[in-house]
């Protein structure tokens, strides 16, 4: 009996699924197509869909980590020669005010710098001007221009909305800080920013105008989710014995203009326990 893959429940980080033999859904094609075709990219998804692993699957094809890679579709397709620093800001915490949204915004900085050896830098207490200096320092050390990846973008203020005068200044200060991508475009190769909502580029993206929304872009429609075709090929051996029409009533339907998708949480959730029907998209676990 051919031994499976393990599922990567939980799992957001593209390497320890690769190096720990869990099952992989290959993204890449999509992700070269991206890459080559802009430099400001926005994708908007809900909650547990896959987002986090495809910022961090750019992150690897960026920095040239090639074994990784080997057998998937942009593995010939790619040049590995050239490696490119990469900045990655996460909003994973939960911020309740912008003094705290701040203080994790230095200490995100300061663990990019550590990351990419770059030292302490100087020490402004403006969160603008140390994102700005975060990038130039990047540059001016790399010689080669910098890739910024930022993951939930809309964090700090979705998690404010009880409290409208603390997600009113938590995106006021999102909005200058995301505004230093725009002043630095002589410095950036590439730059992705997910969430779960959109905001009108007149509030939060009113500093980033030339960013491409790609949230409902049918070529990219399928970015994240597992298709019908992945679930039955890639699938196929975790779902002995399971009605795959019941299946998909329960768990596909998701459409961003192209094929239908199913959330992987839903997916990998029902395997995970013995194929049984619930409702996992909205049980607490690991997102």
């Amino acid at each position: 009996m051919t031994k499976l893959n393990k599922l990567p429940v939980g799992i957001q980080t593209f390497s320890e699924i690769i190096e720990d033999d869990y099952l992989y859904i290959d993204k890449t094609g999509i992700a070269l197509d991206l890459i080559e075709r802009y430099k400001y990219t926005f994708l908007s998804r809900p909650r547990r869909f896959g987002k986090s692993l495809f910022l961090d699957t750019l992150h690897n094809i960026f920095e040239g980590n090639k074994p990784l890679f080997e057998g998937l579709a942009i593995y010939e397709k790619w040049d590995w020669e050239t490696k490119y620093p990469v900045i990655k800001i996460s909003f994973t915490e939960e911020l309740r005010s912008a003094e705290n949204l701040r203080a994790n915004i230095f200490d995100l900085v300061k663990n990019n710098r550590k990351r990419l050896n770059l030292g302490e830098g100087d020490s402004t207490t403006n969160i603008d001007i140390v994102f700005r200096h975060l990038i130039q320092d990047c540059y001016n050390k790399y010689q080669q221009k910098v890739v910024v990846l930022i993951d939930e973008y809309d964090k700090p203020i979705l998690d404010n909305l009880d409290q409208m005068a603390v997600a009113n200044e938590n995106r006021e200060i999102l909005k200058g800080f995301y505004s230093i991508l725009k002043d630095s475009h002589q410095f950036l190769r590439f730059s992705f920013l997910t969430g779960v909502s959109k905001f009108a580029k007149t509030s939060i993206f009113s500093g980033l105008n030339n960013i491409v929304d790609i949230s409902l872009n049918k070529k990219y429609g399928n970015i994240c989710g597992y298709t019908q075709m992945d679930v039955e090929k890639q699938f196929l051996p975790y779902l002995d014995g399971v009605d795959l029409n019941k299946l998909k009533n329960w768990y596909n339907g998701y459409n961003f203009l192209k094929d239908d998708v199913y959330n992987p949480y839903d997916i990998l959730l029902f395997i995970e326990h013995d194929c049984l029907f619930d409702n996992y998209w909205f049980s607490t676990g690991t997102p």
